[in-house]
């Protein structure tokens, strides 16, 4: 290499560098996504659930409101076809009664998509890889995850799962290994910092 042109490669070197250290610093890597999903203490908003089954022509569709805490779980308040409310957290799925929550006998996807559904909302990717390969793609502010199931019994039920969101998860789509599918959409997504004394009191029940 000629001296005078050291410089030039030099620079070319530098430029190299920068680009690859903007680059790794600029990527959306698994942890962020979870940082980010967990840092709102409270996230509140409306869902529209369409569940597409292969024997009905028109989805079956459901709507209501949910309240995600961070440390208590979640309150899924059902409000049409017809009115329930739902609670999911770690100790399972509970149902409201005249008498107080009730704990479900859930099986198979539904009780599975639940899980899932707190999982992804919460953050909680380390649980997601234990059964799912995960492929995320996009920005903090618009990304994509797609699971792909790895558990030999998730595989049989679901032939892959692809959420969207930003500051949280705003599209989910559950896509069954029978031709069934159900897409969750949520909007009107609100952050706050704590809960009301009645939620407070049902996550806590």
């Amino acid at each position: 290499m000629r001296r005078s042109d050291r410089p030039y490669w030099r620079t070319l070197l530098a430029l190299g560098l920068l680009l690859a250290v903007t680059t790794r610093a600029h990527a959306f890597d698994l942890l962020e996504l979870s940082l980010q999903l967990r840092e709102p203490s409270v996230v509140r908003g409306r869902f529209t659930q369409e569940k597409h089954l292969r024997a009905l022509p028109q989805p079956l569709v459901s709507v209501g409101t949910f309240v995600l805490a961070r440390d208590s779980g979640l309150l899924w308040l059902l409000q049409a076809p017809v009115q329930q409310d739902y609670r999911i957290s770690a100790a399972g799925i509970a149902r409201r009664t005249p008498s107080g929550w009730q704990p479900t006998r859930q099986q198979g996807p539904a009780s599975r998509q639940n899980e899932l559904f707190l999982a992804v909302l919460q953050g909680d990717t380390e649980a997601l890889q234990r059964d799912f390969k995960l492929h995320l793609t996009g920005t903090a502010e618009a990304w994509t995850l797609a699971l792909t199931p790895r558990a030999p019994l998730l595989a049989q039920i679901f032939s892959s799962i692809l959420i969207q969101g930003s500051v949280t998860a705003e599209r989910i789509e559950l896509r069954e290994t029978q031709g069934d599918s159900t897409l969750l959409q949520l909007t009107d997504l609100q952050i706050d910092h704590q809960l009301s004394p009645s939620e407070h009191h049902d996550l806590a029940d």
